[in-house]
């Protein structure tokens, strides 16, 4: 038989492995970055961005962030924000040529943000 106290204490504990989590996520996606996101998704002109998904390329941490729509990059940042380049996307779907390899080479894929899933 179960005790009544058995419940609450499971209930708290629930709760509170749900919550580190939440925080796990917030913290996976640099502040500038996020800063970035929320710039994004309030101004309807530039369209929020699809997800970000964090890769292991060349030995660093980077995230790649799919744009909104078809004929835009999308853009691959360092862990400081700073753009390394548009493996595909824009109007050839090609991307900017300088990370043509970033499919083949980045691993450790994690989606750490989606649109809609964390706002």
């Amino acid at each position: 038989m179960i005790k009544p106290v058995t419940i609450p204490i499971f209930i708290i504990l629930l709760l509170a492995c749900s919550a580190n989590r939440k925080v796990q996520e917030v913290q996976e996606v640099p502040a500038c970055l996020r800063e970035k996101i929320k710039a994004m998704t309030a101004d309807p002109s530039s369209g929020s961005p699809q997800s970000v998904t964090r890769y292991t390329y060349k030995q660093q941490t980077v995230y790649y962030m799919v744009s909104p729509c078809c004929d835009k990059f999308n853009v691959v940042y360092d862990s400081a924000c700073n753009i390394l380049g548009h493996p595909d996307g824009g109007f050839t779907g090609r991307g900017d040529g300088k990370m043509a390899n970033f499919k083949e080479e980045a691993v450790d894929e994690k989606v750490i943000w989606k649109v809609n899933a964390q706002q």
